[in-house]
């Protein structure tokens, strides 16, 4: 019996795995050219069978094709494997990294894609890239089909497409087109049923509607920086839905509550927690910024606070103008939510610091910061003060080691301190830009609220150099210029 059901979810697994698959081209060196000449638009995959990211994009790429099947214009979604059938034609557009994503114009290279990588945001850029920046409508009919979307619009109602308004949209939908999705009317019905003659109104995506807020919001002013501001402050609404796409819009101060986000399979259970969080959020309108966002695609985010697993409730967590951190520590409920808000705007709250345990011991030269003794240990410490940014995993902060290691035990009489701290296990000060691995900072002692970034090079000397000529006071076993003093005898 446990084998039949096992064989049953296996069977029923690889259906909707093929289901979501039919609707990308697979092509290979034989049909790569007489295939796409007969699409208009086509984004080809180029992709490896053995690419840990082709394998992640993949599932993503398929739901895009399956949103724009039946767009029109058409739009094709393909893939390439270049390890297989496709060798020729890899070769021919010269992929050398996987996956490599391309737009055709029939069998002709139009752009690279550098677009989204999930499957509404591919959807959303390849519809940019056909047929007019904005759409438009004729009928009321094909108005109310062009508005049943997951996207929400920036409309134009114009009686004369030659209008200053009108200009001004249709500018700024063509610079636009792959950041929001525009459409305009000049017909008579329309126009007479939504009673605009010369207007721009922002139409929130019909899953997003909720009684907290307007599904509709008209366009006060006339130029286009006025346009832009317009979009800024009112695209997402109270309540935004946070994708991986658009994260960057939301700024802070954000409250975001993370949850089983899912629109595609789930909008009533997405809104019922949405809906809670908007009644708190229309309370401080103006004051900070409100997001929901799928725990799943924001994993990375929730591992900063602290959290491995999330419950069924949103889990709230929050990032004030300063960049620091703050979670709601009790289980989410509107009260609840409405307290954490108010406590973060009067700063009641402490932040959440991600930190490692401060170390038992830390006598050896180079002293291990964390966190939690950072402050103790390299600002308030009265030293000069070099200080490495590094990661577990990273190669080269293993081959400084041993050279870091011998420059703290050279320098262990003088006046400099000499420290390390793992940038992935501890929340690094954000006066400190840490991009990559390592990172080294100087800290002269009578300025550390001004870190100086160290891009010498990275033996011994070059150090000790460095440090000699930068010290506060002249180092006592070396002078300015790195050299070993004399002792007496």
């Amino acid at each position: 019996m446990w084998r039949l059901s096992a064989a049953v979810l296996l069977l029923g697994f690889i259906a909707i795995s093929s289901g979501a698959e039919q609707d990308v081209l697979e092509l290979g060196d034989d049909d790569f050219s007489s295939t796409l000449k007969q699409h208009e638009t086509t984004l080809v995959m180029f992709y490896a069978p053995w690419c840990g990211h082709c394998k992640r994009l993949k599932p993503e790429y398929a739901k895009a094709a399956e949103i724009v099947k039946d767009d029109d214009p058409p739009i094709k979604l393909a893939k390439v494997d270049c390890t297989e059938a496709g060798k020729e034609t890899c070769s021919k557009y010269s992929v050398s990294g996987y996956p490599t994503l391309k737009i055709f114009r029939q069998d002709e290279v139009s752009q690279d894609y550098n677009g989204p990588r999930e499957a509404n945001g591919i959807a959303k850029y390849m519809r940019a890239q056909v047929g007019p920046a904005s759409k438009q409508l004729k009928s009321v009919a094909e108005l109310a089909k062009f508005l049943d979307t997951k996207d929400t619009t920036l409309f134009g109602y114009f009686s004369d497409v030659d209008s200053k308004l009108a200009k001004v949209f249709l500018k700024f939908a063509d610079k636009n087109r792959e950041k929001y999705r525009f459409g305009h009317s000049s017909d008579a019905d329309i126009l007479a049923k939504q009673g605009e003659t010369d207007k721009i109104v922002l139409i929130r995506a019909p899953h997003l509607s909720n009684k907290f807020e307007s599904s509709t919001l008209n366009f006060e002013g006339t130029t286009e920086s006025e346009l832009i501001t317009f979009l800024k402050e009112n695209y997402h609404g109270l309540v935004g839905h946070r994708t991986q796409d658009s994260a960057r819009d939301f700024q802070n101060p954000l409250i975001t509550a993370y949850y089983s986000v899912d629109y595609q399979k789930n909008p009533k259970g997405t809104n019922y927690w949405r809906n809670r969080v908007l009644k708190v959020a229309k309370e401080f309108a103006g004051q900070i910024n409100f997001a929901i966002a799928s725990k799943d695609d924001f994993q990375h985010e929730l591992n900063e606070y602290g959290y491995d697993f999330v419950g069924d409730k949103p889990v709230i967590l929050a990032r004030d103008e300063k960049n620091l951190k703050y979670a709601l520590k009790d289980e989410f409920s509107v009260e609840n939510l409405q307290d954490f808000v108010e406590k973060l705007l009067a700063n009641e709250l402490e932040p959440y610091i991600k930190s490692e345990p401060i170390p038992e011991s830390n006598d050896a030269p180079v002293k291990v910061a964390v966190a939690k003794n950072f402050d103790d240990l390299v600002i308030n410490n009265g030293k000069d003060t070099l200080i490495e940014f590094y990661a577990p995993w990273c190669g080269h902060c293993k081959k400084l080691t041993p050279i870091y290691d011998e420059l703290a035990e050279k320098l262990k009489d003088e006046d400099v301190s000499i420290v390390k701290m793992d940038a992935t296990a501890n929340d690094v000060p954000p006066e400190f830009n840490v991009r990559g691995f390592p990172t080294l900072f100087w800290l002269p002692k009578d300025s550390k609220n001004k870190p100086v970034s160290y891009n010498g090079g990275r033996e011994l000397d070059d150090f000790v150099k460095y440090i000699a000529k930068e010290a506060t006071t002249e180092l006592n076993g070396f002078d300015r210029s790195g050299k070993p003093k004399k002792t007496e005898l």
